[in-house]
């Protein structure tokens, strides 16, 4: 009996550490809106950036990304046709030169794996 409560407990924990590793979905980039077409054809050629803001690094504090050592991700604007400021789009990209990439259309509060 301990033995089968054992492994119950052991399924329960890591069937929980699955959902937290998957619970950012994805989009493919051809579904991404112009503008963070675009930003990501700015990230991949090193810049220029058009906000002095772009490339500081994301510090993830809602745990809504994996977690990875500290100044792994950066953050850079998607423009937001009608914004006054820089709007609520983004792209995270992870790594060194840029390897990951996720896209929120509501600054930070979703995610999704952007598919290259």
């Amino acid at each position: 009996m301990r033995h089968l409560l054992c492994a119950l407990i052991g399924v329960a924990l890591f069937g929980t550490a699955l959902a937290r590793d998957n619970r950012v979905g994805t989009i493919p980039a051809a579904a991404l809106p112009e503008e963070a077409r675009a930003t990501l054809k700015l990230i991949d050629a090193g810049g220029p950036f058009p906000y002095r803001r772009d490339g500081i690094v994301f510090q993830n504090r809602e745990r809504r990304l994996p977690e990875q050592a500290k100044a792994y991700y950066r953050e850079y604007t998607v423009q937001t046709p009608g914004s006054a400021d820089r709007g609520a789009r983004r792209i995270v990209a992870g790594d060194r030169p840029p390897a990951v990439f996720y896209y929120t259309a509501d600054h930070y509060k979703s995610f999704r794996r952007i598919q290259r």
